[in-house]
């Protein structure tokens, strides 16, 4: 089992009209991933809404702030009991065979637009055996052939953008990835968690954007921008792409801080807690989700 003891604080400076929040930070409650002693912190004198999504388990919080300061602290101990599959056993599902919920992650979405991509992919893929060792295939394409650079791409940058461009940040790296699948009938979506486990040099710990693809009936992991241990990624939302999973979307005139995040690793052998690490099998935390509701979540009002 791997536990990760999570701290996330986001400031903002809202102009004189107030502003309007919809926060992704709480961590997905899921069959393998179990989330507790959550508390959250916000100086201004609001009334947080959290509800949890019915179909993705993603936990949104909606809140109307104030002029001025506003922020935020949550905290959160998750533990990951990832299900562990050989690489060879997984198989593409076909379209005819996949459920119905499943369906809306092989289509284009906003940035990612796998219409645009299919003859590439076909070139590049379709002689390949369909399975694990395809997607596979597919992550170490993307991140061949694309630098990871910050500062390099926006809010408006698609898949085909940094394909383009050959450059771009973690979010990137899954927008084309995922069109690339979803040009082959092959389902997969966007994910959001921290980025446990990177290079320092790449700038100080962020948000993380990788990849769930559906093969053999559950969504496995994958990060394209091999930049972090995907075994240590905290799941916070899945959606189609960057558009659905947003960790803040702001409706108003707000300025704001970088994220501080920390994601610490607790080790204890006689408790069979180990510290994130790369291996050999697909990795899965998703089997279903477990609905949480906003008394789960200690709230404190600081000054």
């Amino acid at each position: 089992m791997i536990r990760i003891k999570l701290n996330i604080e986001l400031d903002y400076q809202i102009d004189q009209f107030g502003a309007s929040f919809i926060f992704n930070v709480h961590a997905a409650q899921t069959a393998q991933q179990s989330v507790s002693n959550e508390q959250l912190q916000l100086n201004q004198d609001v009334h947080p809404i959290i509800s949890t999504d019915s179909v993705t388990g993603n936990r949104h919080m909606c809140l109307q702030a104030s002029a001025g300061d506003l922020r935020l602290r949550y905290s959160a101990t998750v533990d990951l009991q990832h299900h562990f599959t050989a690489t060879t056993t997984l198989a593409e599902v076909p379209v005819s065979e996949l459920p119905p919920e499943i369906l809306v992650y092989i289509y284009p979405s906003r940035y990612c637009q796998s219409d645009r991509l299919g003859k590439l992919a076909l070139r590049e893929f379709g002689h390949l055996y369909q399975g694990h060792s395809r997607v596979q295939a597919i992550q170490d394409w993307v991140r061949q052939r694309i630098a990871f650079t910050s500062n390099t791409s926006d809010s408006t940058t698609s898949a085909l953008d940094t394909l383009i461009d050959q450059v771009g940040v973690c979010r990137d790296f899954a927008h084309l990835m995922i069109a690339l699948c979803r040009a082959l009938n092959i389902p997969a979506r966007m994910a959001t968690g921290t980025d446990y486990g990177a290079d320092p040099i790449l700038g100080p710990p962020d948000f993380h954007a990788y990849v769930e693809v559906y093969l053999s009936g559950r969504w496995y992991i994958f990060d394209p921008s091999g930049t972090t241990i995907p075994m240590g990624c905290v799941r916070l939302g899945t959606g189609r792409d960057a558009a659905d999973v947003a960790f803040a979307t702001i409706f108003g005139n707000v300025g704001a801080s970088a994220p501080r995040i920390h994601a610490i690793a607790v080790e204890d052998v006689a408790s069979e807690m180990v510290s994130p690490h790369h291996c050999t099998d697909a990795l899965s935390t998703d089997q279903g989700f477990i609905a949480s509701n906003q008394e789960c979540v200690t709230y404190i009002k600081t000054n």
